[in-house]
C-alpha cells in the first residue's frame, strides 16, 4: 500500500479539476466546481486541513450536514454527492486518502418521479407576462428574451449563444449554432444546431430591441452577441436571474398569490427573485413552451426538431399533459384516419 502523502481540500479540488479541464466541457468543469464547493467549505469547518484524515464515518457526517438543507432536493444531492465520489477516487490515485474510500460513500437511491421536474411555466402566465411586456416593457432586453425563450422552446444555453447574425428578419429565422472554439456551446454540440421559425411579431420585437435598447458590444471573440450587458456577451447566471425576477408575478402587475407584503417579501430584490415560490427557472419556461405546443396538437416529431430533443426525452421530462388530455389526443387522432 502506497504512505499517504498531505493533501488540503482546496489544493485536491485544483488538481481535479486541473486534471479534467481538457476532458469534460468548461460547463462540467464548473458543475465539478460548484458539487465540490460545499465540501471544501465543509471541511474548513470540521478542522479537516489534510485529506489523509478523511474516513467512512467522516464522508457520512458530511452526507448527514448537506441532507440539512431544507432547500436542497434528493436528486441535487445525488449529484453532488456522486461527484464526490469521483473526486475521492482522483484523491485515492493521488495518495490523497485511502484505497477504496470511494465505494463507501453512500448515493442515495432517487425515485423516477422525482428525477422528473413538474416545475413548468403555462401558457396562461406566459401570455399575461407577454402582454405585461409588451404594453409596458416593449422591446426592452427582458422582453425579447423571454420572448426567444418562450417562441422556440430553446435551452439557456442556446439563447446565450445566439449572434445578431444568427437572426434573419427577412427568411422569420433564428439559427442555432455549436460554436465551442469562441466561446459558446450547445448541450448537444453539433446535433443541436438547428434553425427556428419564428412568427412576424417577434421578429418585429427583435428588430426593435436590436435598433433601440440592445448593448452594442462584442464580446471576447469579437462576436456581436443578440443579448448584452454592457461588458459583452449576456453571462448564463445573468440570463437565469432575469427569468427569475421576470416571472415573479408582482413583476407583471399581477396579485401575489402568496399574500406577502412586498417591502418585508425576501425575493423582492433582483437577486433574490428565485426566493418567489412563484418565480420559474429558464428550463420552466421550455417545459412549458414544449407542452403548449404539444396541448395545440404540433406533432411530437415537429416539436422535437424545433427544440433538439428526442419525442422518448419529451415525454418523459417535458411534456405535462395529464392522462386525459393524451387520450383526447389519441382520439382524435384516430377519428381522423
Amino acid at each position: 500500500m502506497s504512505e499517504l502523502e498531505p493533501l488540503a481540500p482546496a489544493e485536491a479540488k485544483e488538481m481535479f479539476t486541473a486534471q479534467r479541464s481538457g476532458e469534460v466541457s468548461e460547463k462540467t468543469l464548473q458543475g465539478y466546481h460548484y458539487r465540490l464547493k460545499p465540501f471544501v467549505q465543509w471541511c474548513a469547518q470540521e478542522g479537516i486541513s489534510n485529506l489523509n484524515n478523511l474516513t467512512a464515518r467522516s464522508l457520512h457526517k458530511y452526507r448527514l450536514w448537506r441532507k440539512e438543507d431544507g432547500d436542497l432536493k434528493t436528486i441535487t444531492l445525488k449529484g453532488q454527492l456522486s461527484t464526490l465520489r469521483v473526486f475521492v477516487k482522483f484523491c485515492e490515485a493521488v495518495d490523497g486518502v485511502e484505497q477504496g474510500l470511494h465505494d463507501k460513500i453512500l448515493i442515495p437511491t432517487v425515485e423516477d418521479e422525482e428525477a422528473v421536474s413538474s416545475s413548468i411555466l403555462e401558457a396562461e402566465q406566459a401570455e399575461k407576462m407577454l402582454e405585461y411586456l409588451r404594453k409596458f416593457e416593449y422591446a426592452s432586453k427582458r422582453h425579447a428574451l423571454f420572448t426567444v425563450l418562450w417562441h422556440t422552446g430553446c435551452r439557456m444555453g442556446a439563447a446565450h449563444a445566439i449572434d445578431i447574425g444568427d437572426f434573419n428578419p427577412e427568411n422569420q429565422s433564428l439559427s442555432i449554432r455549436h460554436r465551442p472554439k469562441t466561446g459558446t456551446t450547445l448541450k448537444n454540440k453539433q446535433s443541436g444546431e438547428r434553425i427556428c421559425a419564428l412568427s412576424e411579431e417577434v421578429c418585429e420585437t427583435l428588430q426593435d430591441y436590436i435598433c433601440v435598447n440592445r448593448d452594442a458590444v462584442k464580446d471576447d471573440h469579437g462576436r456581436e452577441p443578440l443579448f448584452t450587458t454592457r461588458y459583452g456577451r449576456m453571462h448564463r447566471s445573468k440570463i437565469r436571474e432575469m427569468v427569475y425576477a421576470a416571472t415573479r408575478p408582482c413583476a407583471y402587475d399581477e396579485k401575489c398569490p402568496h399574500d406577502r407584503n412586498p417591502n418585508s417579501c425576501e425575493a423582492a430584490t433582483y437577486t433574490k427573485a428565485s426566493k418567489c415560490p412563484s418565480s420559474v427557472s429558464p428550463h420552466d419556461i421550455r417545459r412549458g413552451s414544449i407542452t403548449h405546443l404539444l396541448r395545440n396538437d404540433v406533432p411530437k416529431q415537429v416539436v422535437s426538431d424545433r427544440v433538439n430533443s428526442s419525442p422518448e426525452t419529451l415525454e418523459k421530462h417535458y411534456s405535462q399533459l395529464t392522462e386525459e388530455e393524451k387520450m383526447e389526443q389519441r382520439r382524435d387522432y384516430l377519428d381522423s384516419l
